[in-house]
C-alpha cells in the first residue's frame, strides 16, 4: 500500500483501538474467537460491558472478525 492509500473500512480504528487500550487487535480477535456462538451485536455488548471498549471500537473490531472468519 502506498502512503497515499489510506485504511478504510473497520480496520481504520485498528491504531486507536490499539492505542487507547494497550493491546494489539489480535488480542481482541482471541477474545472473540472464544464466542463465536453468539450473534454481531452481543459480541459488540460484550467488549463493552466486559472489557469497557466504545461502541465504535467494539462494532469495527466485530465487523472485521466476523468477515475474517466468514461468519
Amino acid at each position: 500500500m502506498s502512503d497515499n492509500e489510506k485504511v478504510k473500512g473497520p480496520a481504520s480504528y485498528f491504531p486507536s483501538i490499539e492505542k487507547k487500550y494497550g493491546y494489539p487487535v489480535e488480542h481482541w480477535f482471541d477474545l472473540l474467537g472464544e464466542h463465536k456462538e453468539i450473534k454481531h451485536m452481543a459480541m459488540v455488548d460484550w467488549l463493552k460491558t466486559e472489557h469497557k471498549l466504545g461502541h465504535g471500537h467494539a462494532n469495527a473490531l466485530v465487523a472485521y472478525y466476523r468477515n475474517r472468519e466468514g461468519m
